[in-house]
């Protein structure tokens, strides 16, 4: 007899694909690969899926933020009121589960794509942050890095009353906002040498720093399986990853609400809400 077919998205393969997640789970060994579909349920919408969808503001380049006073001041303004959102969220079911299986060993490292720092906040203090975090700021000019708290309090002195009301937030942080508004924005230089500031992420059009690169390939190349949580893997910095795993056989499963560039690269496909899905695998493993 042979496999019995499932139809992908559907409730035997969701139930076949979490199966095969506690099997590798309940091996150790593994690494996860998370994107913004994690954080979701912690109110922070992600890029593509269905809170992504009604956002598609073009993104910040990193050559526009350098070669443009007026792009950063839109750049600041606009984080400024989103770095509320960011700051206030917490992490949720699947970013605590994903550390108690870290501490209980069957996790072995994370790589996130995420800005957000909520790996950090569960307590995964050793995640790879991919792209950068935006809890951090570094200046273009002496390199100096601070905490983005101590920026915020510059900010809210030099715009008072700025952020007040609702606006729309996006995964990294940037809201929507009138361009009247950002026209009077005041932006705070480097507290030190008096350079530009920037968030301490990657850009588009900015390269991810080749250790850390490095350091995710080390990574990966030494798990006994990849799991990717909640990414649509559709740029090449989380794909990349994937593929390496699955030329090196090492098994990759997905566990995302819609389709994803690295689908036919995986042994099983995972379409549940991640946060109920990851604590009913960490619920399995403790009981095998």
């Amino acid at each position: 007899m042979g496999v019995p077919v499932t139809t992908p998205g559907s409730p035997a393969a969701d139930a076949a694909g979490l199966a095969v997640l506690v099997g590798l789970l309940a091996g150790r060994g593994v690494v996860v690969l998370s994107g913004a579909g994690l954080s979701t349920e912690s109110g922070i919408p992600d890029y593509r899926g269905e809170t992504g969808s009604r956002r598609r503001g073009v993104p910040m380049t990193f050559q526009e933020f350098t070669g443009s006073a007026a792009a950063r001041r839109r750049y600041w303004a606009r984080s400024h009121v989103g770095w509320r959102a960011i700051a206030g969220a917490e992490p949720n079911a699947g970013h605590r589960a994903v550390e108690q299986l870290r501490r209980s060993g069957h996790v072995a490292a994370v790589i996130t794509q995420n800005v957000d720092g909520l790996h950090r906040a569960a307590g995964t203090r050793a995640a790879v942050e991919l792209h950068g975090g935006l809890h951090r700021v570094v200046c273009l000019d002496c390199r100096r890095t601070s905490p983005r708290t101590e920026l915020d309090r510059r900010l809210e002195q030099l715009n008072d009353g700025f952020r007040d009301g609702p606006a729309l937030v996006r995964a990294d942080g940037d809201a929507e906002l009138a361009p009247e508004l950002v026209a009077g924005f005041r932006v705070a230089p480097c507290a030190v040498c008096g350079g530009v500031l920037k968030p301490d992420v990657v850009f588009f059009g900015e390269s991810v720093p080749k250790p850390r690169v490095e350091r995710c390939f080390e990574l990966v190349d030494a798990a006994q399986a990849l799991v990717v949580l909640g990414s649509s893997l559709t740029v090449m910095s989380g794909l990349r990853f994937v593929r390496r795993a699955a030329r090196a056989g090492t098994p990759v499963v997905i566990v995302n609400q819609g389709a994803t560039r690295g689908d036919e690269l995986a042994e099983a496909r995972v379409g549940l809400p991640l946060g109920a899905a990851l604590t009913e695998a960490v619920r399995r493993v403790r009981a095998s």
